[in-house]
């Protein structure tokens, strides 16, 4: 992916280049524009190569990613601006070609020239509009970069429900999800974040997955921080679609992707971790049971399908309260709400794309074009659905609008009050 990717930024680099220097504008036609130009697009390129091939420290690496990011962003942009104008002049000129003017014909052997608006053309317009509209995104994308990458957020939000036995009223459920521990660059800030879990006491814990981005060996700086997670009842915990391996090893089995799936699982056990791979766990409080229920990756599309929903419920069935942990929310209307015995499902796995709006009951991200449910929680009938927006980050290497989240959990025996009664 990082390969194809570095072509497509060459690609688009030719492009631009081509159309600046076709253009009005005299400082794209300097040698000295030429040499930066290509130096930086090859500089980065091979960057982004040996980022592959090579180990370097997470901060370098970190840096080449953001540098990358952020150039792939406000070249794109730029580019989508000079194919409209490219896509209208070409129209104009297929226009005159079919429909050609007679006095034009006879008089001209080349087009006329666009008749320049208050003194520009368009085209000059839009390529000088363009520089600027295609910088607006380096700001705050940089600022995500600074700012938001670790600005981890406590999200509170009381659970309600009916058939809950007395004695969990009130109990705490801390939720992390999406760690990505293979994108950190900066171990005091996690251990803030997980300082920040600790300080509201949680119960219980849980995880919904994606611990790595694609290898168990990610967790060796961060193993020791995350073992600090730790709660009076324990910690349940998942997996999510990078922890299998397929993204590095591919979706065949092989004998060195079954010892990266075990040597993390080997780390969720040596964490402390309880984790479930499509099964369950009873919560005892004095003489009361709740059922913790645990899938492994259930995903649609291409996302590998390893849940066993019927599997991880057996033996559960007289329990008055199961929670189901599964990382992806698309699991939920997919098979959990044919499971009315399912009264809460925690998941994570879409990041709120690491970007977007959420104030308030205010939320918006372009997540949402792709998941129906994709932050915060949702309810259909007597089931509920808590998507956590993640722990950490996955390719761009910070957070805007959608920052890094810690869910805490109050559960309420009872209905949910109806709004003015609450």
């Amino acid at each position: 992916m990082i390969i194809f990717n570095t072509f497509i930024l060459l690609v688009i680099d030719f492009y631009i280049y081509k159309a600046l220097r076709a253009s009005s504008l005299k400082w794209p036609k300097t040698t000295l524009f030429s040499r930066l130009w290509w130096t930086y697009s090859f500089a980065l390129a091979g960057a982004m190569l040996l980022s592959i091939y090579i180990s370097m420290p997470l901060m370098v690496r970190s840096i080449i990613l953001v540098a990358f990011f952020l150039t792939f962003t406000a070249k794109f942009i730029y580019l989508l601006i000079l194919l409209a104008d490219d896509i209208r002049r070409g129209g104009i000129w297929l226009k005159r070609l079919v429909f050609p003017k007679p006095k034009q014909a006879e008089t001209a052997k080349e087009p006329l020239p666009e008749r320049p608006v208050n003194g520009i053309t368009r085209s000059e317009f839009l390529t000088k509009a363009g520089i600027l509209v295609a910088s607006v995104p380096i700001a705050p994308m940089g600022w995500g970069v600074i700012s938001g990458a670790y600005d981890y957020q406590v999200r509170r939000q009381k659970l309600y429900l009916p058939n809950l036995p007395k004695e969990f009223h009130g109990m705490k459920i801390g939720q992390l999800s999406d760690i990505h521990s293979g994108s950190f660059y900066n171990k005091r800030a996690v251990l803030g974040g997980v300082e920040l879990l600790l300080s509201e006491k949680p119960d219980v814990v849980f995880f919904t997955g994606d611990l790595v981005n694609h290898l168990a060996k990610e967790m060796r700086d961060y193993q020791d921080i995350f073992s600090k997670v730790q709660a009076p009842l324990g910690v349940y915990s998942v997996l999510g679609n990078h922890d299998y391996g397929d993204y590095h090893f591919g979706p065949e089995a092989s004998a060195a992707k079954a010892k990266n799936l075990q040597d993390l699982k080997d780390t969720h056990k040596v964490m402390g971790w309880d984790l479930l791979l499509n099964e369950n766990r009873r919560l005892r409080v004095s003489n009361e049971e709740i059922g913790i229920i645990g899938v492994e990756n259930w995903g649609t599309g291409r996302f590998p399908k390893h849940g066993r929903l019927d599997q991880a419920l057996q033996g559960s069935e007289e329990l008055p309260v199961k929670l189901l942990l599964s990382h992806d929310p698309s699991h939920w209307r997919a098979e959990v709400l044919s499971r009315p015995d399912v009264d809460a499902m925690f998941a994570g796995h879409t990041h709120g794309m690491q970007f977007g709006v959420r104030v308030g009951n205010i939320k918006w991200s372009p997540a949402q074009y792709i998941y129906k449910e994709w932050a915060g929680l949702y309810r259909e009938g007597e089931q509920q659905l808590y998507v956590n927006t993640g722990f950490g980050f996955l390719g761009y290497p910070g957070r805007v609008g959608i920052l890094p989240e810690i869910t805490v959990f109050e559960l309420i025996r009872g209905e949910k009050p109806k709004r003015g009664n609450a």
